[in-house]
């Protein structure tokens, strides 16, 4: 098939009025709000998990299984996600996730029973790792080319806003007696049921329908988002899409971005940020501060999280996701063995400790965390890009897991278990400084389209 990548080009890049240009913004905002919640789930149990350790007498690996079994959640989540985005489309999907998200808030915190809180965390895994393939897919479908990298940056922004509201949260109601772990957990029924209700206000994916031979209600949503010829010119490059036919992910023609996605999906864990993230409160009491302390201190790494994030925000769109990724992984390099070292001599933590996380937080969101979900539902083309973006974020998750289940475990087993820990977060970060300058594409600017077809594989 002979395709003119002159016009093809043009026509996505095509200037963007004001009236859909706010419709974009508005329509992805609201999709992104998913991971607002992802990120208020993933940081919430930070001020939790030490109460659940003393109330139902945890230790160790227990306590480990315990915060990770939303983790556990998580991977199927974002198993199982790509085949119903693909068969019922991503608002369906969307919609189905804010309502798992309503019933783990629910359940979390009302529950006495250890084996039940478990199930309840599980599901809000289901629900984490669901929207971690469904959110970004859906917004790089609808976003134009054009500002694609900031509104599916959204969605990460959306993540670490959550992540700070839940420190936030977590530090008000700290003292408000022995049930405050409850309420923790349970406030963010609110966010949820805005989510659900916000939802119902957008289009299906225009991609989707011209996926599934709806052409007229895609044209009448390109319409509104700016680019006039989308539907002509997607069926024109992907002739499986004009067909109707379904492709399977694991044919050996996607080997590229299925590489690609798999291994930043790994290194994105490997930097520790889960670790950190879910065990904040921990950390900065192994640093040598008290426990009013210990709950303020993620606050201001949740604040340069936000910071970064926007920055990285304004930038990914005009210096590339991969200028990014190598930067913030020097940083990360410099920061994480820093903290190794301050852990490795304890006279030397307290205050260093916090300037350090604070360090690797601001290189990591300017990074690795403003560009993974932007990148994964980037690489793949229409055809598989729910199986992959499924497969991006259960990689993402799986190492998340290990992550999460192995830190409580590696500090409680040794004196030097901080150290360990950061010191291999480190050289970890070194790797992936070598994978994204030597190997990883480069994607700003491109349609879709044309991503896939420099990656030689439409």
């Amino acid at each position: 098939m002979q395709v003119n990548v002159e016009s093809q080009s043009a026509a996505f890049v095509e200037p963007l009025d004001k009236k859909s240009l706010n419709y974009v913004i508005r329509v992805s905002l609201i999709a992104a709000l998913g991971g607002f919640l992802f990120g208020f789930e993933t940081a919430v149990i930070s001020g939790a998990e030490k109460t659940i350790q003393q109330l139902w007498s945890l230790h160790g690996f227990s306590q480990g299984f315990t915060v990770a079994s939303s983790l556990i959640g998580t991977i199927f989540g974002s198993l199982i996600a790509g085949r119903p985005a693909q068969r019922y489309g991503r608002k369906k999907v969307l919609q189905a996730i804010a309502l798992l998200y309503i019933f783990s808030a629910i359940g979390s915190a009302l529950t006495p029973i250890w084996i039940v809180f478990i199930i309840f965390r599980f599901l809000g895994g289901l629900a984490v790792g669901a929207s971690s393939v469904v959110g970004p897919m859906y917004i790089s479908e609808i976003a134009p080319a054009k500002v694609r990298g900031r509104l599916a940056g959204s969605f990460q922004l959306n993540i670490v806003v959550g992540i700070l509201i839940a420190y936030v949260s977590n530090y008000l109601f700290a003292g408000s007696g022995e049930n405050s772990w409850r309420w923790m957990l349970g406030i963010m029924v609110i966010p949820s049921a805005l989510f659900a209700i916000l939802l119902r206000s957008i289009p299906e994916s225009p991609r989707w329908l011209v996926l599934n031979n709806r052409d007229d209600e895609a044209r009448a949503i390109f319409a509104k988002t700016g680019e006039h010829n989308a539907v002509e010119l997607i069926k024109e490059e992907h002739e499986l899409s004009k067909l109707g036919v379904k492709e399977e992910l694991f044919n050996g023609k996607y080997n590229k971005p299925i590489l690609f996605a798999v291994v930043l999906a790994m290194f994105n864990q490997l930097s520790g940020i889960n670790a950190i993230l879910y065990y904040a409160p921990r950390i900065f009491e192994m640093a040598g501060f008290s426990k009013d302390q210990a709950f303020l201190q993620p606050i201001f790494v949740g604040a340069a999280n936000v910071i970064f994030t926007l920055l990285a925000m304004s930038l990914i769109d005009k210096f590339g996701r991969k200028t990014l990724l190598v930067i913030g992984s020097i940083g990360m390099i410099v920061f994480l063995a820093l903290a190794a070292n301050a852990f490795n001599n304890p006279g030397t933590t307290g205050s260093y400790v916090i300037v350090y996380l604070i360090g690797f937080i601001a290189f990591f969101a300017f990074s690795q965390g403003a560009v993974i979900w932007v990148f994964i539902a980037e690489i793949f083309p229409n055809s598989v890009r729910s199986q992959g973006g499924s497969l991006g974020s259960f990689t993402h998750w799986f190492m998340a897991f290990v992550i999460s289940l192995t830190f409580p475990v590696i500090v409680e087993g040794s004196e030097k278990g901080g150290f360990y820990s950061f010191i291999f977060y480190s050289g970890m970060m070194l790797l992936n400084l070598i994978f994204t300058w030597r190997v990883l594409p480069e994607t700003k600017g491109k349609s879709l389209e044309d991503i896939q077809r420099e990656l030689g594989i439409v």
